[in-house]
């Protein structure tokens, strides 16, 4: 499969197998540069929770691999493992311990085990016209390109040429661009700061297993985690982790469709386990398949790689994961999450020509630029208006 297939070309291997034979996962080149597609959004909070927060980086990082490998291997799409962002924002601008995001992800787990489990996400689900949900993706992806604009800013010389480079390979199916790009990003990080090399050459290998840690979670900090983080965290979870991702997955690879009671069930069961061994509270998220799928990604293989590399650095180098992110600059992330977000806007090609699903759609994108929870409750009020006719445009 060509880097350069778009998302109408390619994406669905089901005119590729006999009938009845079973999508299998592929670990091919580019895979592999499909693997990194999502690390813009994935390294930033990293660091964040283990720098400011102070979290260990042995039980962050090994349950975010666990999570991804195993998400490619059952689902066999890149449907991604993210951190859950208003949770992760919220934690880092609160200071807030340890223990209450380990309490709070008890708390969202249990929330959407319970949603999909029970059926009350399909009840959910039937308000999200197709209006509703390209407006979700379209501002997503929107939010995507901002952010990494914000953060190319920075460099703008190293940016504009790793965002160059990128798009003249991103039609190469020999040379994968992911490749290049970070390729790229180390020089620069090296050239740009030469202690980096000193600081390279002290990085240890040293091995050490995760320890179960619920005995570190009182009472207090699930109350606090749960009304903190859990509730601020759920409107955006429903309209990107669960509502876009599902109609993102079922888009690009209709032979391996999922539906957005699996979609809850997942979250619920990894967000369970994963404090208990030190992980935060993560999610699946529609632009990061997106930054998965632009840069290579056809099978859930690209996860089980990424994850499988993730957990080789929380075992074996868990007391040098900062310096080793320092290789990847803000302004290489930027282009990375620039373009996953075009990727993701771009899906939403096909809501058509009329009038009120355009004008519905727009306006659900603009405020889930802000809020995804407010787009969602403004698009079904919307949609349901002028469909009724109560309305007219």
């Amino acid at each position: 499969m060509q880097d350069g297939d778009n998302a109408s070309q390619g994406l669905s291997t089901a005119s590729d197998r006999l009938p009845g034979e079973k999508t299998r996962n592929r670990y091919d080149h580019m895979e592999w540069a499909g693997a990194f597609g999502d690390i813009g959004t994935l390294i930033p909070f990293v660091v964040a929770y283990i720098t400011i927060l102070g979290v260990d980086p042995l039980g962050l990082l090994f349950m975010f691999g666990i999570s991804k490998i195993a998400a490619g291997l059952f689902y066999k799409t890149p449907i991604p493992i993210q951190p859950m962002k208003a949770i992760g924002a919220a934690a880092v601008a609160g200071g807030i311990t340890p223990a209450a995001l380990f309490g709070s992800g008890l708390t969202t787990g249990l929330f959407w085990l319970i949603i999909g489990l029970t059926g009350t996400i399909d009840h959910v689900a039937k308000l999200a016209t197709k209006p509703v949900v390209r407006g979700i993706m379209l501002g997503l992806g929107m939010s995507f390109v901002v952010e990494g604009i914000h953060r190319m800013v920075a460099s703008p010389v190293l940016a504009g040429i790793a965002l160059t480079v990128t798009f003249v390979l991103l039609s190469n199916p020999k040379i994968p661009a992911m490749f290049v790009l970070l390729l790229i990003g180390v020089v620069a990080a090296v050239i740009g700061n030469p202690a980096l090399w000193n600081e390279l050459a002290q990085v240890s290998i040293g091995f050490r297993l995760p320890e179960f840690g619920l005995h570190q979670v009182h009472w207090d900090d699930i109350v606090t985690g749960t009304l903190l983080f859990t509730l601020p965290q759920i409107p955006l979870t429903l309209g990107n982790a669960v509502v876009a991702i599902a109609a993102e997955n079922n888009e690009l690879f209709p032979d391996r469709p999922v539906t957005e009671r699996t979609m809850c069930i997942s979250q619920g069961i990894m967000n369970l386990i994963s404090p208990l061994f030190g992980g935060v509270p993560m999610c699946h998220g529609a632009g990061g398949m997106a930054g998965h799928v632009r840069f290579g990604a056809r099978t859930g293989g690209s996860l089980v790689i990424l994850g499988s590399i993730v957990i080789v650095i929380a075992l074996f180098f868990s007391q040098s994961v900062a310096v080793i992110f320092k290789m990847f600059p803000p302004a290489i992330l930027g282009v990375i999450l620039f373009l996953a977000g075009a990727e993701l806007a771009i899906t939403v090609r096909d809501i058509g020509n009329k009038r009120d699903e355009f004008y519905t759609m727009i306006v659900v994108a603009g405020f889930a630029m802000w809020h995804m929870g407010v787009a969602f409750v403004v698009g079904v009020i919307l949609d349901n208006a002028l469909r009724r006719k109560w309305i007219r445009l």
